[in-house]
């Protein structure tokens, strides 16, 4: 998966440097195999299940720009995206520069009216969030996106001063649904396995398709 990642970030031509931010030396190394830096080792403080983005973000420009020097912009890639798409990568970037945002990252719609979800129970019975639409018809409803958890775009600037990604001025970039298939369980991986799979047959038969055309 972390090489899927870093894959993806080499074909975007979006990066003068790809690193990656690990306190594993195992990762370490399958990220250098993909020809991915990692210059520092990522602090025990910063490296448990609980800590938030941006202060990793922000240990690692810091540790970057005392060995490298001055960058401008900064794409945080999450690993567990395994169908993310290196054009996602560059379109978001010329969002970034082309607007004044601060942070641009790609969102998806949710394939069913959030205002109709239900919660359980501790005795297994259901109960709606919203009781109000109980009667409204799902193609009335507001569509209601997600965040596609698979990279968020920034400048230096903003990655250093705000610690809120879902500001006012943040931009959401749609992408298909589905492209995105984020990985925290087992059957999670079972549904981009699957996605992927599909994923690539059907650019195989479209490859085909344009071959036999010419």
């Amino acid at each position: 998966m972390i090489g899927w990642a870093i894959e993806a970030a080499h074909r975007s031509g979006c990066f003068d440097h790809v690193i990656v931010s690990t306190d594993d030396a195992e990762i370490a190394e399958i990220a250098r195999d993909f020809d991915a830096l990692c210059p520092f080792v990522r602090p025990q403080n910063l490296a448990d299940d609980f800590t938030p983005l941006v202060p990793v973000v922000r240990h690692a420009l810091t540790e970057t720009m005392a060995g490298l020097g001055a960058v401008d912009h900064v794409c945080c890639i999450l690993p567990t995206a395994p169908l993310m798409r290196s054009t996602d990568l560059r379109d978001c970037y010329d969002v970034l520069q082309a607007g004044r945002n601060t942070y641009v990252l790609p969102v998806t719609s949710f394939p069913y009216p959030i205002q109709r979800a239900v919660k359980k129970l501790h005795d297994g019975r259901i109960t709606m969030f919203e009781p109000d639409h109980y009667l409204t018809r799902s193609q009335d409803l507001e569509e209601a996106f997600h965040d596609a958890g698979q990279f968020y775009w920034a400048s230096t600037e903003t990655w250093m001063l705000k610690d809120q990604l879902f500001d006012k001025d943040a931009f959401g970039f749609e992408i298909p649904r589905s492209y995105v298939q984020d990985i925290d369980t087992m059957e999670d991986w079972h549904y981009a396995e699957m996605q992927f799979l599909l994923l690539n047959q059907l650019k195989a038969a479209t490859l085909g398709h344009d071959q036999e055309g010419c």
